[in-house]
Parts: C-alpha cells; structure tokens; sequence
C-alpha cells in the first residue's frame, strides 16, 4: 500500500496468465473438448496430394526438379556496406503454403537419382 498525501491507494501488480480452457473429459456432463473441433477446410489440399503423389521414375525428369527446386531459400542473404553487416533478410520460402510438399519431392528425386540409377548428386547439395 502507497500513500500519497492523506489517501492511501492499494497498488495491485497483474501477471499474465495461462489459462487452460479444456476441460476435463466426464462423459456424463456432455460437455465438449475444445481440441475435438472440426478441421478447417484446406483449399490447398487437393494441390497438396497431388505433388505428394508425384512419383520420380524418369531420369530426366528426376534432374530437371533436382535443378528447378533449389536446395536452400534464395532469398536469404545479409546485406553488408562496407565490409559492415547492415542487416539480415532472413529466409522467405517457408511462407509458401506448399513449401514441405517441394522439398519432400525434391528429396524424392535426389534418391531416385543416387539408389536407382546409382549416381553422384553432389552437385545439387
């Protein structure tokens, strides 16, 4: 308590809590757990299945995505002036929705290219 003059004020400190809004499971209260909520609709999905289900059986095809889906983000890089580091761009690729279902094809290709055909993918690391 603080007193400022002839009044005296009560000074509370608030932190910040967590609350945990699930509640217990009873199944006899009929009440619902929040993490059992329907899905949202994923407009990307059908796109998403699609890349998933790409199969890497062509040699050609196998380099071309090798080449075309590059193994780190271009993006990223630090901007010097003067041999002084101004500032850092950090990497963009992961803000594409579809950003794991590349790399996953990406990987795809890099094993066809290395177990089936039994060739050297050092140059796209």
């Amino acid at each position: 308590m603080k007193v400022f003059g002839n009044t005296a004020q009560k000074i509370f400190f608030a932190s910040w809590v967590s609350l945990n809004h699930e509640q217990p499971d009873d199944k006899n209260s009929g009440s619902q757990n929040y993490s059992s909520q329907k899905p949202r609709f994923d407009c990307l999905k059908p796109l998403r299945r699609w890349v998933n289900s790409i199969e890497v059986g062509d040699r050609k095809m196998a380099h071309r995505l090798c080449k075309l889906i590059p193994s780190q983000c271009p993006f990223e890089r630090d901007v010097n002036l003067f041999g002084k580091t101004l500032f850092h761009i950090p990497p963009m690729c992961k803000l594409n929705p579809l950003y794991n279902e590349l790399v996953g094809l990406r990987f795809r290709a890099l094993c066809y290219l290395a177990d089936q055909c039994g060739e050297d993918v050092s140059q796209y690391c």
